[in-house]
């Protein structure tokens, strides 16, 4: 009998994935005459979609063995339990909150989390315990569980943790809690309206700014670059941002020590003056010098070829601010 009847493959697939490249294959497989299932066939198909599930089952388990870990309470003096979660070494702590991280890169897997009130745990307890270490892995973890899940942002919105993350990324002294808030604000406010508007109530364009302003290059970096995003993907908030002062703060940082930074805060003055003609009358302010500051800073990044983006914003922003008429003061996206 040719192989693709009733002959089962010699091994059946390790997961999901595998059925389904199995049947693909046997779909453009050449018909055959109908016969009845051996049983046989039946019993390896049947071995197959059980292999190919407990994959998902495994890692439910796994999801909750980790809750069981975080949720460990530690020992009160009288022999019963605190309501404060275990101190002193948080090597277990943390090892459960990496391994639920790389778990809920899957999708599933983070829905399947907030289903065990797991979002619950991180936004009550991890998000201001006491070790950095676990501060920093609990902002983690929201932010790869809100990746592209409404449900699971709208979760984490329902718990409070935008306010939270803000306080972090604005107060922490942990660089390393600072800069994975940020990761997770970002992941709160992308395609999620509602996280949006959490932001702007809790006046997150100001935590922002001040996270541009921090000696620590990457929170700079990741804060510019969210603002620019924010800019692109919401037009309506320029005048929000204008009447803050954002196009003379970000000229400021203009003028600090160049470093690839400048990139993203050029990127973010060209989004506010895109079509805006009231952030190109601030960029022409006579007391912020930019027209020069532009000038400079072009001379100084021709024939640097890392440098060819920010480069053409500054073109940009000349050509915009200082060589169009205000009413005409459009730019090419």
């Amino acid at each position: 009998m040719a192989e693709g009847g009733n002959q089962p493959p010699r091994e059946p697939p390790a997961n999901l994935q595998g059925l389904l490249q199995m049947a693909i294959t046997a779909g453009h497989a050449e018909p055959g005459p109908l016969e009845p299932m051996s049983d046989e066939r039946r019993q390896w198909l049947q071995e197959a979609m059980a292999q190919a599930f407990r994959g998902q089952v495994e890692e439910v388990e796994q999801m909750k063995e980790c809750l069981r870990v975080l949720e460990a309470l530690s020992p009160a003096g009288d022999g019963g339990e605190t309501s404060e979660p275990a101190e002193g070494d948080p090597s277990h702590q943390a090892h459960a909150l990496e391994l639920l991280a790389e778990l809920c890169e899957n999708l599933d897997n983070a829905a399947d989390f907030c289903k065990l009130d797991g979002m619950r745990l991180l936004a009550h307890r991890y998000l201001e315990h006491p070790a950095p270490e676990l501060r920093w892995r609990a902002a983690h973890l929201v932010g790869t569980c809100s990746q592209n899940v409404p449900k699971v942002q709208e979760q984490a919105l329902a718990l409070g943790c935008m306010r939270k993350l803000l306080r972090l990324l604005d107060h922490d002294s942990a660089d390393a809690v600072r800069v994975k808030a940020l990761f997770a604000i970002s992941c709160l406010v992308r395609a999620q309206e509602a996280g949006l508007q959490q932001f702007l109530r809790l006046d997150g364009f100001s935590v922002l700014m001040r996270a541009m302003q921090s000696p620590v290059q990457k929170l700079k970096v990741k804060s510019a670059f969210l603002l620019q995003n924010l800019l692109l993907d919401h037009p309506e908030h320029k005048e929000t941002l204008c009447s803050m002062g954002m196009v003379q703060q970000l000229v400021a940082l203009v003028r600090t020590e160049h470093s690839p930074f400048h990139e993203h805060v050029l990127g973010a003055l060209c989004s506010l003056v895109t079509d805006f003609p009231p952030g190109v009358r601030a960029c022409q302010e006579p007391q912020l010098a930019l027209e020069e500051l532009l000038r400079e800073r072009c001379q100084l990044l021709q024939q640097q070829e890392e440098f060819q983006e920010e480069l053409e914003f500054c073109e940009r922003l000349q050509r915009v601010c200082f060589q169009m008429p205000p009413e005409d003061s459009s730019m090419d996206r």
